[in-house]
């Protein structure tokens, strides 16, 4: 038995609900060409996500621990990974577009430049007379501009509703974007947002626990994980590898079934019936119970604290920064030192933005070590 792609649009008009984002209302692509014939338009989106440059470059980025303090800790990749993991199971239980859903948050972090969001500070700064820089507004300039992958078009061609998710991430301005998708997006992209602050947040406290940068006990500051503890009938006092397992596990389920409760809730208050019933809703309808938001704040502002503003993790930060800050003043001070392909690039997006575009697509090696071939 075949499944074509028209057989697969009806399956899956029939089954999903009625506020989700169905890929036969897709509102196309900004280049017209021929869709798949075994694949709908947002499966399609997916994999031509998953075969970019920028996306294998994920591997080789920081979420918060670089990569030379050892091979467990998440980088952008594995995050992304494990957004779209948790996304999917929250759009399941509500009846969304599980394709759009994944597409979407396997590019909401393209754009990151190497070093995390301390290198979207830098790069953000030395861009300020340049239009600045927004890993969102970066994401998009890959999926529209930068990878190209196809002889008719520069990008990825993709569907609207996939750069509307991008555009509208974490509620964001983009220039030059956000005008083409006014309101709240879809459900899908709402559910990837949420996704994106549960995921992090969870294991970032895996990784900060595993690395020592954080102490068992000092968990027992925040009550959320002393609850959950509780349950679980763990001592936070001392915190055993598989306990540490435990918790982290049983904080996911925790903010992924608050998500489901609260955001289905919302839904039945708001009587929406149609996807662009969501985007013109006057609020976001994906969110967290009281309870959970009251919780996901409480861990969040401890890690920033005692994780993210830790002497470890700052003293990695003051090398990424001076990394990123001397290679953009050498290659806009000396452009003859750029690939050929960048310097091409110049008369055309202007020599700040090429050189801002070249460091944003490195690896945090590859910076360091371009680093180290300008400073020797």
């Amino acid at each position: 038995m075949l499944f074509p792609r028209e057989t697969l649009l009806e399956l899956e008009a029939s089954r999903l609900a009625p506020y989700a984002q169905k890929a036969k209302d897709t509102r196309g692509r900004m280049h017209p060409e021929p869709e798949s014939p075994f694949r709908t338009p947002y499966q399609k989106d997916r994999d031509r996500i998953l075969h970019t440059t920028a996306f294998r470059r994920l591997e080789y980025k920081t979420q918060v621990l670089p990569g030379w303090a050892g091979d467990y800790y998440r980088t952008r990749l594995t995050h992304t990974l494990e957004v779209a993991q948790v996304s999917r199971s929250i759009a399941r239980a509500l009846g969304l577009n599980e394709d759009l859903t994944e597409a979407i948050a396997l590019s909401h972090d393209l754009g990151h430049p190497p070093f995390g969001h301390t290198g979207e500070k830098v790069l953000h700064e030395l861009m300020k007379a340049h239009g600045g820089f927004e890993h969102n507004a970066q994401a998009l300039r890959i999926l529209t501009h930068l990878e190209v992958r196809y002889p008719g078009f520069r990008g990825l061609n993709l569907t609207h509703e996939v750069l509307e998710g991008i555009a509208t991430h974490e509620a964001a301005y983009v220039p030059g974007f956000k005008e083409s998708y006014q309101g709240q997006g879809t459900l899908e992209a709402q559910v990837v947002d949420l996704s994106d602050a549960i995921a992090y947040a969870a294991h970032d406290l895996d990784d900060g626990l595993r690395a020592g940068l954080l102490r068992p006990e000092e968990l027992l500051e925040v009550p959320l994980l002393k609850a959950l503890a509780q349950e679980e009938g763990l001592d936070l006092l001392r915190l055993p590898e598989l306990e540490r397992r435990v918790l982290v596990r049983q904080l996911l389920g925790y903010f992924i079934t608050a998500a489901i409760e609260a955001t289905h809730a919302r839904l039945e208050a708001a009587q929406v019936q149609s996807a662009e019933a969501v985007r013109h809703h006057p609020s976001r309808l994906a969110a967290l119970t009281e309870e959970a938001e009251r919780g996901l704040q409480e861990l969040k502002a401890f890690l920033l604290e005692r994780f993210y503003r830790h002497p470890e993790v700052l003293r990695e930060r003051l090398k990424a920064e001076t990394a990123l800050e001397g290679l953009f003043r050498a290659y806009t001070r000396y452009p003859e030192t750029l690939p050929k392909e960048v310097q091409a690039r110049i008369s055309e997006e202007g020599l700040e933005r090429a050189v801002c575009d070249y460091i944003a697509g490195m690896t945090d090696r590859y910076a360091l070590e371009a680093y180290r071939r300008l400073f020797p």
